[in-house]
């Protein structure tokens, strides 16, 4: 890109000087589209939001500046640069899969042998791995930067063109003023090339925020994945679709002229943001509102499909996320054949580098307490961030058959098999019904919570009242018209359901031995959850634990010191989430280790950063707060990108599930008050010398 901020200046030279093929239609040409395989996965995806400019440090750039030279004295050739990446790309991906390969069969030898040279060559070929693994995300790294510093976009000055690119005689007009659509301060330096007056958006109005999507640096500096995440706060849905379906339009006959005239740029940054939004929003955006996506269908359908493969591509975009959105996803393209293979391949490849950390110990999580702070434990967060990147275990074979002979009647086994298991078999389990749950939340499902009844401290939606019936008058920071999913209060209410069923198979307890039993064994598997970064599931058990009921129980006074030290450690852990909305994302270890956050914590998180006005005095919108908000919702994406490769015990997970419905509903007082292992009981000999002492201090008064 020329003159720009970030990128080492080559984009924009390969885009005048490489020609597009034109596709001749009733005697008009118009711009093919880019090859299908360039123009697949157009989403920037959670980093791009996260780190936004500096996703790309001064590494990528001059790596990239000198890909594709033979000689230092060669011109960059973009094809070049290409062509190179692919081959290496290509190479060390598949070195790595040959490693890891060998790596496991090295692995069980010895685990058979224990022979001492094969134990010599594991530590070596483990650091081998790693290396591998880091320089195979460099080249993706510096691919998807190739991608972005390619995509179409205008010069600052013509983004005001852009809402009137209805005429064909304004595309190409002098400079205009764009005080009234952005407002930018200027920064110091740039971490690219320490230029001095860099721009950086601060607030624009909602015409002028959409228009800086067409800017060449929106998908550098993770523009585009910060507004998809946050336009809602500004603009409906139907309002950002008609705009960009405006641009196509008026575009659409001029589109066939020059390549570098601005008219051609907007038609293609048009399609790259629609496929972005498709690719990243369809189940919030269009999956929930049938209207919108009618809007778009018939739009590609009557004036796109004939002209080139843009249109072909969404239609078939939109079908496939329509399928696995519905859960029943029917074939693909040919390339979306390949696209599917290759990110199977990358689960796959990450689900075996999970496997080789088995052999390492993963007591490297832990909460330091301080006596002298009573119960606000004191911890060190430097304990989160530190020590080898740990991977879970998959789960060895669970109970025997015949102990779940009588699974089908749960109700009839009760709490038998929670005390027949491990705390490790339970979290695991646990954790892959929590990631079950939490891989269908979105970003978006964060945001403006307080509009669907979320508050602090409380539980989201009361037993007795549907997700349906919640009403939306209190402090809705969308537009009136726009139309929110509400499955953040499924994950709110499937979080309660889990509380109170840890709550309710402790009161149910009948003796108080069963009852400290059932007592640790909740408290070790919260303690296995959160070292093993489930903190979901963890704070669901602390505040089944900490239910008013259940903390007067008599259990706690003979409960071991050990185990009752775990319950300050969740408190510990609860603070620590508390403390700081990104505190899960620093360091590295959350981009190798599976994480489920607290769905309730991240909310709170972001109704905090939601608090106060969303516009300046002059109307225009704070650029700055939106980017804030997408920069901790994207961590959902982050998280996700990592599972837990556990193997599943369908019939644990069943009795679990079973276990937690009956329960999920129940009044805990109703049901301790049936029980009098709940309560503190009299010795008989002290409770009858009691009454005798009472009955002689009444006989004396009457003397």
């Amino acid at each position: 890109l020329q003159n720009n901020d970030c990128g080492p200046g080559f984009a924009e030279k390969n885009t005048s000087s490489e020609e597009p093929a034109m596709l001749k239609i009733a005697g008009k040409s118009y711009l093919a589209s880019p090859n299908l395989p360039d123009f697949c996965g157009c989403s920037p995806g959670w980093s791009s939001a996260f780190y936004g400019a500096e996703c790309f440090d001064s590494e990528v750039h001059s790596y990239l500046k000198n890909l594709g030279k033979q000689k230092s004295s060669e011109s960059q050739n973009i094809d070049a640069k290409k062509v190179e990446l692919e081959q290496l790309l290509m190479m060390e991906t598949k070195n790595y899969r040959k490693t890891i390969k060998f790596y496991q069969k090295l692995l069980q030898k010895e685990r058979r042998s224990k022979g001492p040279e094969t134990k010599s060559m594991l530590p070596k070929l483990r650091g081998q791995l790693q290396e591998m693994k880091s320089k195979v995300q460099f080249l993706e790294l510096v691919k998807k930067y190739m991608m972005y510093a390619e995509q179409w976009g205008v010069e600052s000055y013509v983004l005001p063109t852009v809402i009137h690119s209805g005429k064909a005689d304004t595309m190409d007009m002098a400079p205009m003023d764009e005080s009234s659509l952005l407002l930018y301060y200027n920064t110091e330096k740039h971490h690219c090339n320490n230029q001095n007056g860099v721009r950086v958006l601060q607030a624009g109005t909602p015409l002028g925020l959409m228009t800086y999507l067409y800017s060449r640096n929106a998908f550098l500096e993770g523009y585009v994945q910060q507004f998809l995440y946050t336009f809602r706060y500004f603009c409906t849905q139907e309002e950002f679709l008609q705009f960009l379906l405006d641009r196509i339009s008026s575009t659409l006959s001029s589109a066939s002229l020059d390549p570098s005239t601005s008219p051609t740029k907007i038609w293609n940054r048009s399609f790259y943001i629609l496929q972005a939004w498709i690719e990243d929003c369809y189940s919030v955006d269009f999956a929930t509102n049938t209207d919108l996506l009618g809007t778009l269908k018939e739009f590609i359908s009557s004036k796109v499909a004939s002209l080139n493969g843009y249109g072909e591509r969404l239609l078939s975009l939109l079908e496939d996320a329509s399928a696995r959105k519905s859960g029943s996803a029917d074939l693909c393209s040919g390339v979306d054949k390949l696209e599917e293979e290759s990110e199977e391949g990358r689960k796959t490849l990450h689900s075996l580098c999970k496997k080789l950390s088995e052999d390492v110990s993963r007591k490297n999580f832990y909460w330091k307490l301080s006596k002298g702070m009573g119960p606000v434990a004191q911890y060190q967060r430097e304990r989160l961030h530190t020590g080898s990147a740990v991977l879970p275990k998959p789960c060895c074979s669970s109970f025997t058959e015949e102990s779940l002979v009588s699974l089908a009647r749960a109700d009839e086994v009760g709490p038998v098999l929670l005390m027949e298991c491990s705390a490790q078999q339970l979290c695991w389990q646990l954790t892959l019904l929590q990631q079950e749950v939490f891989n269908k939340c979105h970003p978006v499902h964060f945001l403006n919570s307080r509009a669907l009844g979320v508050k602090d401290k409380c539980v989201a939606v009361p037993k007795a009242v549907s997700a349906e019936t919640v009403s939306l008058k209190v402090c809705n920071l969308f537009l009136s018209k726009c139309i929110q999913d509400q499955y953040l209060l499924q994950l709110l209410k499937n979080a309660d359901s889990i509380s109170t069923w840890v709550a309710a198979e402790i009161v149910t307890c009948h003796t108080a031995k069963r009852q400290v039993s059932l007592l640790s064994k909740f408290l070790l598997i919260a303690k296995c959850c959160y070292e093993q970064r489930n903190f979901a599931t963890a704070m669901q058990i602390l505040a089944g634990l900490e239910n008013l009921i259940v903390r007067q129980l008599p259990a706690w006074k003979i409960l071991p010191a050990k185990v009752a030290e775990i319950m300050e450690e969740l408190k510990a852990v609860e603070v620590f989430l508390k403390s700081d909305s990104l505190c899960l994302m620093e360091g590295d270890r959350f981009k190798t280790l599976p994480t489920i956050p607290s769905a309730h914590v991240l909310a709170m998180h972001v109704q905090q950063l939601e608090t106060g006005g969303f516009t300046m005095t002059n109307g225009a919108h704070k650029w700055t707060k939106l980017r804030n908000i997408a920069k901790v919702v994207s961590q959902v994406h982050a998280f996700q990108e990592n599972p837990y490769t556990y193997a599943p015990d369908f019939k644990l997970q069943s009795y679990l599930r079973q276990r937690i419905t009956r329960f999920k509903d129940a009044d805990i007082s109703a049901l301790a008050a049936d029980n009098c292992a709940n309560f503190h009981q009299i010795p008989a000999e002290k409770h009858s010398r009691k009454i005798q002492d009472t009955l002689r201090r009444m006989k004396a008064t009457f003397q």
